[in-house]
Parts: structure tokens; sequence; C-alpha cells
């Protein structure tokens, strides 16, 4: 795959979707940040950044699509996601809902929104996390996150199928153990090791392995 025109990235105001605008955009694409609330340095580094956007919302994602009016999309990452911690016997739903919301419906509502404007050659590159695989899991706990994560993998690999047709390739992506605020920093690899593995996948991302569970670092993931 050759070096996008326009990436769009939700949640690169920080971490990893900040470290990938850095790189899109040191590679020559046209970088749309997309976040709650932007930072200075992913002013410093998009072409454009629109804030304010809520995914969980129909009003922000329709402000989304509002403010890409005219765009043509050749990558789209979604990035923006919540972690929390649920243990059995003190369970908050509430938690559960919330990153059920961001984690899993917001970037379904986003690719929704954004396929009229992607064209054959397209991508979406979803970041999910292993802890949304069912196989892997042999530390139980964070029940919002694990199931809001499988969820994303499931909707994205229907994406993959229902837009295979279309020539727009899907894939499902974990960043590895990545030292960012959402783990407090405690990761293993720095966050731009980690975008550099994930624009690796997505460059290798074709029709014929679209809908696969990657590995920042090329390990196919059981579901």
């Amino acid at each position: 795959m050759s070096t996008p025109d326009v990436v769009v990235i939700t949640g690169a105001n920080r971490g990893i979707g900040l470290e990938l605008a850095r790189l899109y955009a040191g590679r020559g694409s046209e970088v749309i940040g997309v976040c709650r609330q932007s930072s200075e340095e992913l002013a410093g580094v998009a072409s454009r950044v629109i804030d304010g956007i809520d995914v969980t919302t129909d009003d922000g994602v329709n402000r989304l699509k509002s403010g890409l009016d005219g765009v043509s999309v050749d990558l789209l990452i979604n990035n923006a996601g919540l972690l929390r911690d649920e243990q059995l016997g003190n369970i908050d739903f509430d938690s559960i809902r919330e990153q059920m919301e961001v984690n899993a419906y917001g970037p379904l509502r986003v690719a929704e929104a954004l396929i009229p404007l992607m064209k054959e050659g397209s991508r979406i590159a979803n970041i999910t996390s292993r802890m949304g695989s069912i196989a892997d899991n042999d530390s139980g706990g964070k029940y919002g996150y694990r199931a809001s994560k499988a969820a994303l993998n499931a909707f994205g690999k229907s994406l993959a199928v229902d837009l295979k047709s279309r020539g727009i390739a899907v894939a499902l992506l974990h960043p590895g153990y990545v030292k960012t605020r959402m783990v407090n920093f405690g990761g293993l690899i720095t966050p731009e090791e980690s975008a550099m593995g994930l624009a690796e996948r997505i460059a290798n991302l074709t029709l014929e392995n679209s809908g696969s569970f990657w590995h920042s670092n090329g390990e196919e993931l059981p579901w």
C-alpha cells in the first residue's frame, strides 16, 4: 500500500493516536485528527483538527461527517478508546455500558458515517485489543473492556465482509502493551514503536486478509 493521501484518526490528541498522526504526517499524508479536546502536540502535527467530537452520539458523528464534507478518506483509524476495571463482586454496569459506547459502538458509528467518503482501495483500521480475544483470556476481570473489544472485533469482521465488494479492507489491530496514560505508562513498548508496527500492518492490509485480527508485531491473534 502506498502512503495514503488522507488519514482520519479518532482519539488523535494523545498516546497511540498522536503517534500515528505524527507518523503519517511525516510520510506526507494529510492527517485529520479527531478528538474531544485537542492538544498542542496534535495541532502541531495534523493538517487539520476536528475537535469537540463525541463519537458515542449521533450529533457528534454527524458533526464529524459535516466537517469532512468533500473529503475523500483513504484511511480511517478508529483509535479512540476507554479502559476501566471491573472485578467480580463489584461490577459497575454503567461503566461497562460506557466502554461499549466508546470502544465498540463509537467505531461502528464513525465507520458507517464515513464509508460514503471512501472509495475502492480505502482502508479502515480498528484499534482493538487482544483482551477482546475470548480464546486468549486466561486472567479474567475487566469485564467491560474485554466485552467491548470483543464486540468491536465482531463489528469489524462484519464490516470486512460487507465492504469487500466495494474494495474497502478492514483490519482489527492490537497495538501491543503500550506505555500510555491509559495503563499509567506501565506498558512494554513505546507509542512510537506501536505506531510503526500498526502502520506496517495497515500497509500490508489487502482484501484477501481483510477482517483479520493482528498484533502490531505481525502475529495473528485468536478470536
